[in-house]
């Protein structure tokens, strides 16, 4: 029994191997030849150094600042851009309302004049004018309106030129109702600016307009 109480307290300090002959000696010898490898090559510079990783996250984090600041500056500036378009230029409020002098266009003419970009047609009538397109049956009209209705002054027609059908600009004092007439599809209007032949569904735009002190007409 002293033996083997000897025996246990030795393996417990250490001081005792279980293993001998040949196949202990085999360990032992194992035990202390066995290399470990070398890895520090692969080893980034500042790996495992505190400040080497708090400077990479403070790029990072300031290189996604950045970013977010151009974008927000690209934006705003976009959107600055947007409303600039959406807004009126001086040349176009000027052009908003056009003043012309009635006085310098005589009787049985036509005269164009541009309008918002738009063909502006402003017609003298003479009598036996007026006294055509009001005869007509409205009745028997595409898009029927009386000629009262298209004019404050029966001397004066005032509408847009472009045409009902397609956009086309039509000729003044021409077609088969001494009106206007489109050659591109062939409709013909009468004096008072309504359609009267050809695939044109609608009568000429009256645009808004009032006469002004001095013989002078105010279009816008």
């Amino acid at each position: 029994e002293e033996g083997k109480m000897a025996l246990a307290r030795s393996l417990a300090l250490g001081r005792h191997r279980p293993l001998s002959g040949v196949f202990g000696h085999l360990v032992h010898a194992r035990e202390e030849h066995t290399a470990v490898p070398d890895f520090s090559n692969y080893k980034r510079p500042n790996s495992g150094v505190p400040e080497g990783d708090y400077s990479r996250r403070a790029f990072t984090y300031a290189l996604t600042a950045g970013g977010i600041v151009v974008g927000a500056h690209t934006a705003k500036n976009i959107v600055q851009d947007f409303l600039a378009t959406m807004s009126a230029s001086a040349d176009v409020l000027a052009l908003a309302k056009i003043e012309v002098d009635l006085n310098a266009i005589p009787e049985g003419k036509s005269v164009t004049f541009k309008w918002r970009g738009k063909p502006l047609f402003i017609r003298h009538r003479p009598d036996d004018e007026i006294a055509a397109v009001r005869s007509v049956d409205t009745n028997s009209l595409r898009d029927p309106q009386s000629d009262e209705v298209r004019v404050k002054d029966a001397k004066w027609l005032i509408v847009l030129g472009i045409c009902t059908h397609l956009g086309c600009v039509p000729i003044a004092n021409a077609g088969d109702f001494g009106g206007y007439y489109c050659p591109c599809h062939g409709s013909h209007y009468d004096a008072s600016g309504r359609i009267r032949q050809g695939p044109a569904p609608l009568n000429l735009e009256v645009p808004p307009y009032e006469f002004i002190e001095g013989g002078k007409l105010l279009v816008g």
